[in-house]
């Protein structure tokens, strides 16, 4: 019995020395994924962020969703849309949670409630999807970077389609939030010196539904204009501006209709529009590069439904981060800072580079132009030509340089 007894005690002392010598697991790596998932038409663009950013890790990982030997935990907030929320569920993750990176959001006014958070626990806020210009502007902060396309892309694409000149009035329809308003500075601020006249601007509330005196301001503006007249249409969470438009008939006034792309549910809608020509942020036959026919593919496999609008800005935002993280000598934030301002990647638009003024991810727009294919259940934004970086004049927002 003794010897037995010895020989338990020093398998368990061994047991115990080999415990206390083997290599520490090092603790993952944590990012948040800060968005809208509930009350809000708009919470389909989170879910396809979501599942971009989850292929993206994939991708840019080889499947072992590890850095440098530490695994990857992705942990999701959700804002419900509201400010208030935001803020307390991005401080959740920072604070409690020890969140290396935030993700979000997806709304642009609910985002600007963010940015103040990442200042005051100086954690870096990669903003995905959310749009509107001011996210990189003054009141923003140098831990706010950018992966999504803003307001200045969608408008000064959307001005290059249109092909502006001193025969051009356009009348806009917007949404009255962040998104909408910036997005319609934007659009003016592309048109400056090209003849084009703005002459009207309306603006109506998120999930707004009946157009019918709106639509009636617009189309009094414009008729009886010389040269071609468009209404523009900004909107993302709204009901169908689209169809009440089209019923309203424009061409009895000469009047066209243009707008950017849409997500897939959406673009059924486009085909009462055939030949319409704007600019669109992604659409997955337009990019021509392997990190997106990777997309295309595995997002058929496993969705057996091809990539969305939202899904590419969700893996370009997973790419950065792995590319920072791989590529920075530390994790701590003034590391990361400088590691990112500057920084090129590739993504499924393509290369993307962080503008160190900024932090903005300056990247390409695709001018489309409707085709109808009554074998595809959408319209078809077809590809006319890629509109890079360089041919835009994006505003520098704020200066983080000075």
């Amino acid at each position: 019995m003794k010897k037995i007894l010895s020989a338990l005690s020093l398998a368990t002392a061994l047991a115990v020395a080999g415990v206390a010598n083997a290599p520490a697991q090092e603790d993952p790596v944590k990012i948040a994924l800060v968005h809208g998932l509930s009350g809000s038409p708009l919470e389909a663009f989170s879910k396809q962020t979501t599942n971009g950013f989850t292929l993206g890790l994939e991708y840019a990982t080889n499947g072992t969703m590890e850095i440098k030997g530490r695994k990857i935990e992705v942990i999701e907030k959700d804002t419900q849309f509201k400010p208030d929320v935001a803020r307390s569920v991005l401080a959740e993750a920072y604070g409690d949670d020890g969140v290396l990176i935030a993700v979000g959001g997806t709304s642009s006014g609910v985002t600007t409630a963010m940015l103040p958070i990442a200042a005051e626990y100086e954690r870096l806020l990669l903003v995905e999807p959310a749009v509107a210009d001011s996210l990189t502007g003054p009141d923003s902060n140098r831990y706010v970077f950018k992966t999504s396309r803003n307001s200045s892309m969608d408008m000064q694409a959307q001005a290059l389609a249109l092909k502006p000149d001193e025969t051009l009035s356009v009348a806009t329809l917007a949404e009255d939030y962040a998104f909408g308003k910036d997005g319609i500075a934007a659009f003016k601020t592309a048109l400056e010196g090209t003849g084009a006249t703005i002459v009207a601007e309306e603006y109506v509330p998120l999930k707004t539904t009946d157009y019918t005196a709106t639509i009636e301001r617009l189309f009094n503006a414009l008729k009886d204009k010389d040269g071609r007249k468009v209404v523009l249409i900004y909107v993302a969470g709204s009901g169908d501006p689209m169809g009440a438009l089209v019923s309203a008939d424009p061409s009895r006034y000469g009047i066209e209709i243009s707008t950017g792309g849409h997500i897939l549910p959406v673009l059924p809608t486009y085909k009462r529009v055939p030949g319409m020509e704007g600019a669109i942020y992604y659409y997955y036959e337009n990019p021509d590069n392997a990190i997106n026919d990777w997309l295309v593919a595995e997002h058929k496999k496993r969705f057996d439904a091809p990539p969305d609008f939202f899904t590419a800005g969700g893996m370009a935002a997973a790419l950065a981060i792995v590319k920072a993280l791989e590529t920075a000598d530390d994790w701590e934030t003034e590391t990361l800072i400088a590691t990112m301002e500057g920084m090129s990647w590739d993504t499924p638009k393509g290369m993307m580079t962080f503008r160190p003024e900024d932090h903005q991810a300056l990247q390409s727009m695709y001018h489309f132009k409707i085709k109808v294919d009554d074998a595809v259940d959408w319209a078809i934004p077809e590809l006319v030509r890629e509109i890079k970086p360089e041919e835009m004049n994006i505003p520098i927002g704020r200066n983080n340089q000075e």
